[in-house]
């Protein structure tokens, strides 16, 4: 912990969620959305010599990620993530008085592994339960940084939020060192997301959408320009060599250099499926740019399996990147010790797990003289514009990672449904970022806006944690108290 992290009281949490429609359906793994809900979480604190302010983050209600086990509906799902949220908030909230104060960082630590112990004897398995606290985490961080004037950058390379020995897992590493080293970035190259589902060409397209935004790869590439790009794998062999020559055949028209990530999802049977498609992908002659641009290969195969102590990676000349199986603050050290060299940063996972993650891969890099060798990688799961995109946006660029997975933007149209002076406030707040317009149904609608593949990302340095504007709270409803959700047996916990 840093001497200058101040200590204060988290006095409230309010949780609030509301509805988000698809423009165009999201297939990935075993499920296709269409419709979901967005989480808010708006935190008060209060500390001695009046540091006191009120802090807000969001995130995508996602079904079928966090937990997969098809037993359970996306309503279901839903609840899970609802319950891990009010389980969560409880927690910060519990402690009254001088005893319940402490840093942004001491509050996470302090909270962390009980939290943990409470969301598996629900059944739910430690990705789901860091759900809770990563949103509140945020909110938290976002309420310090306004109460002090200071920016997210400004604050993390001064480790205002006192990230260090409060937690086992972090006391290895010099974190006012690493932090006050990182360089974060005024831009960031979008990485598009290929879904299952999505139309490739104009041939593909069933039900032509007729609202001003891309639909097809083709008209994506046109308009946004992307360099990057993230394509789901079904595991599937035949099927996804076939799907990768579609989009081969227009990326490679576009004339461009460019890059991929191959997606797997938890797909893959074994080892050996996926080492049949890598070596039919490299000796087809049609793929062959598309083979030289892959940078990686993101979680192929179940988080039940993927870690199992004894599993070998397979040589498959791309790295292998964990995402599911990153459930817990030791998951990438397992993953490591078997083979995988990737890790990816999400929000919905938690920013001090990715900031741990970063000063892991920073020393075993160094240990190892091989830059590079291990690495992050910037992943969505269709976030939303507003608190949820620019802190995402803002921890990826603090972390030093060039490019991240994009699709929010491409699923859903823009703010779409939020109160019209929200979105105004937002695309004023940080123009590079957003622009306003008027979509053919004659609606104005803020939307993200992307030049040359490039997010221009200047105007997230601003007090708070990246956001210079704040959701229309009277516009959600209060989250719902999650149903009864069937009887799952409890999931085993590190501790």
């Amino acid at each position: 912990m840093t001497a200058g992290a101040p200590r204060f009281r988290v006095t409230q949490i309010e949780l609030f969620e509301a509805p988000v429609r698809l423009r165009m359906p999201f297939r990935f793994g075993v499920v296709t959305l269409t419709h979901c809900q967005q989480a808010w979480a708006r935190v008060r604190i209060e500390g001695s010599h009046g540091l006191r302010a009120t802090g807000a983050a969001a995130e995508l209600l996602s079904p079928k990620w966090f937990d997969k086990n098809p037993a359970l509906s996306n309503e279901q799902n839903l609840d899970q993530l609802r319950d891990v949220l009010h389980l969560a908030a409880q927690a910060y909230t519990a402690e009254r008085g001088d005893a319940g104060a402490d840093t942004a960082f001491g509050h996470f630590a302090r909270h962390h592994d009980a939290h943990e112990r409470a969301a598996a004897a629900r059944g739910h398995n430690p990705l789901l339960a860091a759900y809770g606290p990563a949103l509140i985490d945020r909110a938290v961080l976002d309420a310090l940084c306004r109460a002090t004037g200071l920016d997210f950058f400004s604050a993390m390379q001064r480790n205002l939020p006192g990230v260090g020995g409060a937690h086992p897992a972090f006391g290895r590493f010099d974190f006012n060192t690493f932090l006050a080293g990182l360089t974060p970035a005024a831009a960031i190259a979008a990485r598009h997301t290929v879904g299952l589902a999505d139309p490739i060409t104009a041939e593909d397209v069933i039900e032509p959408l007729h609202d001003g935004l891309p639909q097809t790869l083709e008209q994506v590439l046109a308009r946004y320009g992307h360099r990057h790009f993230k394509l789901k794998l079904s595991g599937q062999v035949e099927t996804d060599l076939q799907r990768l020559r579609a989009i081969a055949a227009v990326l490679d028209r576009s004339g461009r250099d460019y890059q991929v990530t191959l997606d797997g999802n938890e797909q893959f049977v074994d080892a050996t499926t996926l080492t049949a498609l890598v070596e039919r992908l490299r000796a087809t002659p049609d793929l062959q740019a598309l083979a030289r641009s892959v940078l990686f290969v993101e979680q192929p195969f179940h988080r039940d399996i993927a870690l199992q102590s004894g599993t070998v990676v397979p040589d498959i000349v791309w790295p292998l990147l964990i995402d599911e199986s990153d459930g817990t603050l030791e998951a990438f050290e397992q993953a490591r010790a078997l083979g995988w060299r990737g890790v990816s940063s999400k929000t919905c996972k938690g920013l001090y797990k990715s900031i741990l993650n970063a000063a892991r891969c920073a020393t075993w890099n160094a240990q190892a003289h091989t830059p590079g060798r291990f690495f992050q990688s910037a992943e969505d799961l269709t976030l939303q514009p507003g608190l949820a995109l620019q802190q995402d946006l803002a921890l990826v660029s603090l972390l030093g990672i060039t490019h991240v997975e994009r699709n929010g933007h491409h699923y859903v149209d823009g703010m779409r449904g939020r109160p019209a002076a929200e979105q105004q406030a937002f695309a004023q707040a940080h123009p590079d970022l957003y622009e306003q317009v008027t979509a053919p149904d004659g609606q104005a609608v803020t939307r993200m806006r992307i030049t040359d593949g490039r997010l221009d990302i200047g105007s997230l340095a601003c007090p708070g944690y990246a956001s210079a504007a704040m959701p229309d709270f009277t516009a959600m409803q209060p989250l719902a108290a999650p149903l009864a959700l069937p009887a799952l047996p409890p999931r085993p916990c590190p501790r």
